[in-house]
């Protein structure tokens, strides 16, 4: 059972090491609690329980600070950028049949307007927000 308690502690780290978020660490936690009740000489059951709990509390101890912790932290990426920037309009867009398109930095971007209002071929937009792969944009 040591090298079965071993091996999980370092899956745990192995896998949380290898993501941008927390995810295992809280059984990383509870299986160091499982090595030390096995060090104890508790019976498998025991061990087993034991990981359970110490996992799900340090879970449910930490994760509220840590979503606190990293709230409202956006990563941002490239394209964020052309937020507050001027767009021109490729292909009207209209909120209501889902279509619409604008150009900026040299690249050709889905967009809709951001008070569902429509924009015609060749009028210049202000970028607002960008969600996903769409510019939401409104008039200038």
């Amino acid at each position: 059972m040591l090298w079965i308690w071993i091996g999980l502690i370092v899956i745990f780290v192995i896998v949380e090491a290898a993501t941008v978020q927390l995810v295992t660490v809280w059984f990383a936690v509870g299986g160091i609690a499982g090595l030390i009740a096995y060090a104890f000489g508790l019976e498998i059951w025991m061990q087993i329980l034991i990981f359970a709990v110490v996992s799900a509390v340090a879970l449910a101890v930490t994760r509220p600070f840590v979503k606190r912790f990293t709230k409202g932290r956006k990563q941002p990426t490239n394209a964020d950028r052309y937020i507050g920037q001027e767009a021109t309009v490729t292909e009207p867009i209209s909120n209501e049949l889902s279509k619409g398109a604008v150009r900026i930095g040299g690249l050709e971007w889905t967009a809709r307007t951001v008070d569902n209002s429509e924009a015609d071929k060749g009028e210049r937009v202000i970028v607002e927000a960008i969600e996903g792969a769409k510019l939401l944009v409104k008039r200038n």
